[in-house]
C-alpha cells in the first residue's frame, strides 16, 4: 500500500501565517550579495536578476545540450522511458525548487545550481567518471571528479563569469555523501574557492568535504539524491533489470519514486522551516541511507552492467585516451582533438570580454596535454564517444551493441 506523508498541522499553519504576513526567510541568499570573479561585469537588471543571469549562462552554455545523450545510470539502451542526464537535472531542479519555495529560499539560485551541477559529467555515468579518473591519475597524479569538472566547464572552459554562489553549490553537490543535517559554510571570496577547487585535484579526501555556502546549495545537494533514488529504480524496471519495486524495503520513505520524493520533501520541510540549516528526521535519514545501499547492491552492481562497462567501455576509454594524448602532444590543427575540441572552445570564447589582455586559445594551449584530453573526453555524449572510437579504431574488437526497442 502506498504511504504518503503530509506536513504537520503546526508547520502548515505556521507557513500559511508567515505567507499572509509576507514574512521573508532571513536565511535566504540575497541577490545583492552575489559575488562574481569579474565584479564589474554582469550587473543585475530589473528583468534579469543576478541568479537568473546564472541560469541563462548555464542553459546557453555550449555543453548544456550534451546532457541529452549522457547516461544517467543505464547505458546503451534505446528506450525513451529511461532517464538521460538532461532529465535528471530537471528533476533535481523541480524537487529543489519545491522545497526551496516552501522554505522561502532564493529559487533562481537553486535553479542555477541544479541545472549546472552535472554539466562536467562524463559519458557513461559514474563508470565513465571512474575510468577517466584512473587514466588522468595514472598520467598526472591528479584526480578527476565530475562535480569539480562541472566548475571547470563553467568557470574556465566556457568563460561566462558565473557567480561564486552557483559554482560553490555545484562543487558541493556530492550525492554520495548523504547527511541528516546540512549547515552552510562561510565562503566570501574566489581566492578561497580556488584553493578548495585545487585541493580536489590533489587530495583524495578534499572532494568529500566540499560544503555549500548557502541554504540553497544545501537544498540542491539533498535534492540530487532524492531525484535519482526512486527514478533509478523506475528505470531499472522499465528495461527489465528488475521485476517490480517489491524487492526494495518499504520503511519510512516508501520504495517507489513518487513516495520517496513526497516523503523526503515533507520531512525536510518539516524539520527545516525557519531554521539556518536543512535537516530531516532521524528515521527518514536512516531510510534514505538504506535505500541508497539497496540501489548500489541491486542496480548499480548488476552483472550485465558491469560486463558492458568494464569489459568493453573501459578498454575503449584507455585506447581513446592514449590516442588523443598523442594528438595533444603534436597539436596538429587537422587532428580530431584540435578540430572538434580546441577550436570549438576557442570559438565559444571568441566574444568573451572579461579579460581582454588574455587570448583564450593561447592560455588554453598552455595546459597540460592530459587536461586537454580530459576536457574533451568528459564533454562527450555516449553516442559521440562510440562514434569517435569507431572512427579512430575501425577494426578494433571492442564494439557496443545497443539494446533495441524490440530486443
Amino acid at each position: 500500500m502506498n504511504n504518503y506523508r503530509t506536513l504537520s498541522k503546526e508547520i502548515s499553519e505556521r507557513i500559511q501565517d508567515d505567507r499572509e504576513k509576507n514574512k521573508l526567510n532571513p536565511y535566504a541568499f540575497k541577490d545583492e550579495d552575489v559575488i562574481r570573479r569579474y565584479a564589474d561585469h554582469d550587473r543585475p537588471k530589473l528583468w534579469r536578476p543576478a541568479f537568473v543571469m546564472d541560469v541563462e549562462k548555464i542553459m546557453h552554455n555550449n555543453f548544456y545540450n550534451r546532457y541529452s545523450d549522457k547516461t544517467q545510470v543505464l547505458s546503451c539502451y534505446k528506450n525513451d522511458d529511461i532517464s538521460r542526464r538532461a532529465l535528471h537535472v530537471q528533476f533535481v531542479s523541480r524537487i529543489a525548487r519545491t522545497i526551496g519555495s516552501t522554505l522561502g529560499l532564493n529559487l533562481d539560485l537553486i535553479e542555477a545550481i541544479s541545472l549546472g551541477h552535472d554539466i562536467g559529467h562524463t559519458p557513461f555515468g559514474h563508470a565513465g567518471e571512474r575510468f577517466l579518473n584512473t587514466l588522468y591519475k595514472g598520467n598526472t597524479g591528479r584526480l578527476f571528479n565530475h562535480n569539480v569538472h562541472s566548475v571547470r566547464v563553467l568557470d574556465k572552459l566556457i568563460r561566462r563569469n558565473v557567480s561564486l554562489q552557483t559554482l560553490n553549490g555545484i562543487i558541493s553537490h556530492n550525492g554520495e555523501m548523504e547527511q541528516q543535517e546540512y549547515r552552510p559554510c562561510t565562503l566570501t571570496s574566489f581566492d578561497d574557492f580556488d584553493k578548495n577547487v585545487e585541493a580536489c585535484y590533489t587530495d583524495p579526501e578534499a572532494n568529500k568535504y566540499q560544503r555549500p555556502c548557502t541554504l540553497e546549495g544545501c537544498v540542491m545537494r539533498i535534492s540530487d539524491i532524492i531525484a535519482y533514488l526512486g527514478k533509478d529504480r523506475q528505470d531499472s524496471i522499465s528495461v527489465g533489470i528488475l521485476k517490480d519495486h517489491n524487492i526494495f524495503s518499504d520503511a519510512n520513505i516508501g520504495n517507489t519514486n513518487a513516495e520517496i520524493i513526497n516523503n523526503m520533501t515533507v520531512s525536510i520541510i518539516e524539520n527545516s522551516y525557519g531554521k539556518p540549516y536543512i535537516s530531516m528526521d532521524k528515521e527518514v535519514f536512516q531510510a534514505l541511507s538504506n535505500a541508497k545501499k539497496e540501489n548500489y547492491d541491486i542496480i548499480y552492481s548488476h552483472d550485465d552492467r558491469d560486463s558492458l562497462l568494464s569489459g568493453n567501455i573501459q578498454p575503449m576509454f584507455e585506447l581513446m585516451y592514449d590516442e588523443l594524448l598523442k594528438q595533444a602532444g603534436s597539436m596538429d590543427k587537422a587532428s580530431i582533438l584540435y578540430k572538434h575540441h580546441i577550436s570549438y572552445l576557442a570559438k565559444a570564447n571568441q566574444y568573451t570580454s572579461y579579460n581582454k589582455s588574455e587570448s583564450f586559445l593561447d592560455s588554453y594551449l598552455a595546459n597540460d596535454p592530459n587536461d586537454i584530453v580530459v576536457d574533451y573526453m568528459a564533454s562527450m555524449t555516449d553516442d559521440y564517444f562510440i562514434e569517435l572510437f569507431n572512427y579512430l579504431f575501425p577494426n578494433n574488437k571492442y564494439k557496443i551493441n545497443y539494446v533495441g526497442y524490440f530486443d
